[in-house]
């Protein structure tokens, strides 16, 4: 039975993903700082809940107590703002939970990873472009990739594989966010905001956090053994 750790797997793509790999019978543990969200998301499955904080260097390597054959860096956060408007503590913020906070998951979890393993990164289409309206978030997901990548190299001949998918706007909490600050600034209707929000991505949809989940699937499973150092776009075209 593998082992699998999912940060962030409280709410939204976190939760979809921990689900995906329990309901393959996979051992997961869900991690967070909130308890609630996290007994929500394992309610009616075999999962395990840990509360920490991605950004606190010994609360993650207490997290690895035992060897992990899948670790996901899923948690994250970001909110709207240009650059004159970033503060220096929005800018902290944002890069230490999502590239620092992915970077000492990753460390803590190569400690004890068995050859085989697999660590996936949740970065965004942010990743892949710039973005006017969230410049600190894009810096920070700019960075989750090329953590990636270095770490795909170091890595290769272990057997281990590091990837990151980077979903376009996601039907999440995130996403509402976006959609209900684009009402109050524009004074639309929430139609209106859902089609600005997705104006981005072909197909004019959200991309469903099961669809997230299954191209986690899909990097962690045998036939991925030779996928290392890729960005998976999952944005109907949007990059």
């Amino acid at each position: 039975m593998r082992r699998v750790l999912v940060t962030g797997g409280g709410t939204g793509i976190g939760r979809a993903i921990a689900r995906a790999f329990a309901r393959e019978g996979d051992a997961v543990t869900i991690t967070g700082r909130r308890e609630e969200p996290l007994h929500e998301t394992a309610d009616g499955f075999d999962m395990t809940c840990r509360t920490a904080d991605v950004t606190d260097e010994a609360q993650v390597a207490a997290l690895f107590d035992c060897a992990f054959h899948v670790v996901i860096a899923n948690a994250g956060a970001g909110t709207p703002a240009k650059i004159r408007d970033v503060t220096l503590e929005d800018w902290n913020r944002t890069l230490a939970v999502n590239l620092t906070g992915t970077f000492l998951t990753f460390r803590a979890a190569l400690a004890a990873m068995p050859s085989g393993g697999r660590l996936i990164a949740i970065a965004s289409t942010a990743s892949l472009k710039g973005g006017a309206a969230v410049p600190a978030y894009t810096a920070a997901k700019h960075g989750v990739l090329g953590l990636v990548r270095s770490v795909a190299l170091d890595v290769a001949k272990s057997g281990i594989t590091c990837n990151a998918i980077c979903p376009g706007f996601t039907d999440t909490d995130m996403a509402n966010t976006a959609i209900d600050g684009l009402m109050t600034r524009f004074d639309v209707d929430r139609d209106t905001a859902t089609g600005m929000v997705v104006s981005g991505n072909p197909m004019k949809r959200l991309i469903a956090p099961d669809e997230v989940a299954a191209a986690a699937l899909y990097l962690a499973s045998d036939g991925a053994a030779s996928v290392n150092g890729h960005a998976l776009s999952v944005s109907g075209g949007e990059t």
